[in-house]
């Protein structure tokens, strides 16, 4: 469907990648992975016709249509939902308008024996023939099961757009894109915003109706129940691996191993060659066989071993002022779109330096709320800031708000102020935007790196609230890593809206759920929370939620929680809490040990440098202490086994 030969990328001194051929064939379901910024986004942008090579060429069929999500994109907020879903089947609306038209100039001429009036009888029959294939009126029940599939209910079908979030509009565009049935499709990121039922009802989707899909996503699991083959972009190539992404990494790893033990073997040989010239370069008798050797040493192929790219961002949030005793205090909060209420009732406090995480499913408020707190839309009830309380606000789309058209350094420069001007080179290199990367415009960034120069704008200004609204949306897993450890070292307070329940474990100890218009605490960590609805992740806890709807209104809203959930939910937390102690207590024991080992292996280099010299070869006061020395060391190395051994037990616990 697709052939790509020879494509060379290139936006400053350095290649993106070269060199890059490979087909899309039909019935491929391609999973294009690779760190964030290795190009995977422009790849997609390439094989659509938005962006043009360096050099190569994209060979795509006449007939072949292409559809593609990307990760950002501007919506229309000026129809309801089925109106702009509506416009997926623009072309059968307009062969319907005009197929009308000739059947009123038919109702409305008598010359039937005219030569022109077979002929508007023949064009009819035609048009009516090629309305019938592209599916007639059929495609109005073909609308409304994909917004369905995709989480929308009837009711959604006649509001307005701009009512709902981000999230819930890319789900319309989506649907407009899938409703076109292109024979090849390019998604970006297409389950950032969606739950895990829609995921579920994408999946099967692309498996039974889709021809040809090339994907990017971080969720591993989607990938693999979608994908049969992936290409994976790295270091400036692409490597084709033509099994699902389970399969791929297991590949991926022995195939490094096996070039890594070729490389070695090879090394050892030329190591040996050279040896053998340099030995015998000079003897006559030898004349031959160094010719021989020299020859032979020139025909080796020198075995390459594919690079390991193990850059990271290092990210610190900045020491902040300290707060009041309760940041946030909502009391009866109240949000109406029209006739539609968001939520209500919602009645709780966050105490200072607690890391607390809304859940949810899209539309159910989540954001709203955050918003309402923030102070950006109107609300009835009562919501307090507290003293001295620095909001630092991470949202949906921040990407979506960066001037495209400047470069990295100058949309750090323009926000920079005092000494902070002095760092920012530092600050990009610590974000992976060091050297001339930082002269990249933001128009050529991906949605990863977009995400990162966000949350480079976010650290120069010292805040003790942070408020994060689905951060992890387009970090790799690395980086959500690092993220997830600069959070929890935030002396300030966080609230994290996020459906990834990997990086809410261990980083939140309170859980507020939205659900059919209310919001209910949970205490204790995300596993508490998944355990108290005996669910295996966060979309599922909350699907067993909006399925109680007869038992909602009976259920307490945060504020009157019943003394029995309570009871659970504390000794949840208790539970929680002590094997968090036990782990710490484990991997001290851990560091202490390593530590220790340092300095005697510091020491053991130190006497032997001494040794070395033949002034002290004699010496019995170093040879007792080295003696004594190595004694200590394998202990020392006992001992960090059997502490390494007993964190890995109680991690498991």
């Amino acid at each position: 469907m697709i052939s790509i030969e020879g494509l060379k990328v290139e936006f400053g001194v350095k290649p993106l990648f070269r060199d890059v051929s490979f087909v899309v064939n039909d019935r491929d379901r391609i999973a294009l992975v690779g760190k964030n910024g290795a190009g995977k986004s422009t790849l997609l942008k390439i094989l659509c016709g938005l962006q043009k090579p360096t050099k190569g060429n994209v060979a795509v069929p006449n007939d072949t249509t292409i559809g593609y999500l990307p990760q950002v994109m501007k919506l229309q907020d000026d129809t309801t939902v089925k109106e702009e879903t509506r416009k997926a089947f623009a072309d059968n609306t307009k062969l319907q308008s005009r197929l009308e038209r000739m059947q009123q100039e038919m109702a409305d001429r008598t010359d039937y024996e005219s030569d022109s009036y077979a002929q508007l009888v023949e064009k009819f029959t035609q048009e009516h023939e090629r309305y019938m294939m592209m599916g007639g009126e059929n495609y109005e029940a073909e609308i409304e099961r994909t917004l369905i599939g995709l989480g929308f209910e009837r009711t959604d079908f006649d509001r307005p757009t701009n009512e709902f979030s981000g999230g819930w509009r890319m789900r319309i565009e989506l649907a407009k894109i899938l409703l076109r049935r292109p024979d090849v499709l390019l998604l970006d990121e297409p389950t950032n915003h969606l739950d895990i039922e829609s995921i579920q009802w994408l999946e099967q989707f692309l498996a039974q109706s889709a021809k040809a899909v090339v994907l990017v996503s971080h969720d591993r699991a989607f990938i693999n129940n979608v994908t049969n083959r992936t290409l994976e972009i790295t270091c400036g190539g692409v490597e084709d691996y033509r099994v699902s992404y389970d399969q791929y990494v297991v590949l991926r790893k022995e195939r490094r191993e096996q070039q890594l033990r070729a490389y070695e073997n090879q090394q050892k040989e030329i190591a040996d060659i050279k040896a053998f010239i340099d030995r015998f370069r000079y003897q006559a008798t030898k004349a031959v066989q160094v010719q021989q050797r020299i020859k032979q040493l020139e025909k080796i192929v020198p075995i390459e071993v594919d690079e390991v790219d193990n850059k990271v961002m290092h990210l610190k949030f900045p020491p902040c002022l300290r707060a009041g005793d309760y940041p946030v205090i909502c009391d009866e909060v109240r949000k109406d779109y029209g006739s539609h209420t968001v939520f209500d009732h919602v009645t709780f406090t966050i105490k200072r330096g607690e890391k607390v995480a809304f859940v949810g499913k899209n539309g159910e408020g989540k954001s709203t709320l955050v918003k309402c707190i923030m102070g950006e839309i109107p609300f009835a009830g009562c919501l307090k800031i507290g003293h001295n309380v620095q909001i630092g606000y991470f949202a949906q789309n921040q990407a979506q708000l960066l001037e495209e058209d400047i470069t990295i350094y100058d949309t750090i420069d323009r926000v920079a102020t005092g000494d902070m001007r002095l760092k920012i080179n530092d600050m990009l290199g610590a974000f992976m935007f060091g050297g001339e990367t930082s002269e990249k415009k933001v128009k050529v960034l991906s949605g990863g790196e977009r995400s990162r120069l966000a949350m480079i704008k976010l650290l120069l200004e010292p805040v003790n609230l942070l408020i994060l609204d689905e951060p992890t949306n387009h970090l790799d897993m690395p980086s959500k890593d690092v993220l997830k450890e600069a959070i929890k070292a935030f002396d300030g307070t966080a609230i994290i809206v996020s459906h990834d329940r990997e990086f809410l474990d261990g980083l939140v100890d309170k859980v507020y759920e939205f659900g059919g218009g209310k919001v209910r605490e949970h205490l204790g960590g995300i596993y508490d929370y998944l355990h108290a609805h005996r669910a295996e992740n966060i979309d599922a806890a909350l699907s067993l939620v909006s399925q109680k709807t007869d038992t909602t209104a009976a259920q307490p809203t945060v504020g009157s929680a019943s003394t029995a959930t309570e009871s659970a939910g504390k000794q949840n937390y208790a539970e929680h809490k002590e094997q968090q102690k036990k782990i710490r207590k484990a991997e001290k024991a851990v560091k202490d040990c390593e530590g220790r080992i340092a300095k005697l292996e510091s020491r053991k280099a130190e006497i032997d440098a001494l040794l070395c010299n033949p002034e002290n070869a004699s010496n019995m006061d170093l040879i007792s202490e080295y003696t004594a020395l190595m004694r200590q060391l394998d202990k020392e190395n006992e001992d960090w086994f059997a502490f390494s051994e007993a964190l890995e037990a109680v991690q498991k616990q």
